[in-house]
């Protein structure tokens, strides 16, 4: 059984920075593709980003592209979510996923369907004052 949980999350003004890190833990295997979502109350699950750990290969959902980066610690089993720049629409429950098998591939890019995992954390709120 795969575990994964997140930290790092909390309140922050327009602008500044915060980084999440999504520690994976597992009996007999530890994933193979993690991933960052978040979520609003009444809105569906958002892809933020993702990475497959084998070769580091990274995607991102569109609204975080050249904000957000995601990156891995193999030695800690750790990903981290660096957000820079942030915005109040950042403002969201932040969950990370994780699955033992490739990330899924849509047109040679990762892809970010919450469906394709089936480990999920327990989340980590952002919120982003103006």
């Amino acid at each position: 059984q795969v575990e994964v949980v997140e930290s790092g999350g909390g309140s922050v003004q327009a602008g500044e920075s915060l980084r999440l890190s999504c520690v994976a833990s597992g009996d007999d295997y530890l994933p193979n593709c993690m991933a960052w979502f978040r979520q609003v109350p009444g809105k569906e699950r958002e892809g933020v980003a993702v990475l497959y750990k084998a070769d580091g290969s990274t995607n991102y959902g569109d609204s975080v592209k050249g904000r957000f980066a995601i990156s891995q610690n193999s030695a800690k089993n750790t990903v981290y979510l660096q957000m820079n720049n942030l915005k109040p629409e950042d403002s969201a429950m932040y969950y990370c996923a994780a699955t033992r098998w490739r990330c899924a591939v849509v047109h040679g890019i990762l892809d970010l369907d919450p469906k394709t995992y089936n480990v999920w954390g327990q989340g980590t709120q952002v919120t982003v004052s103006s």
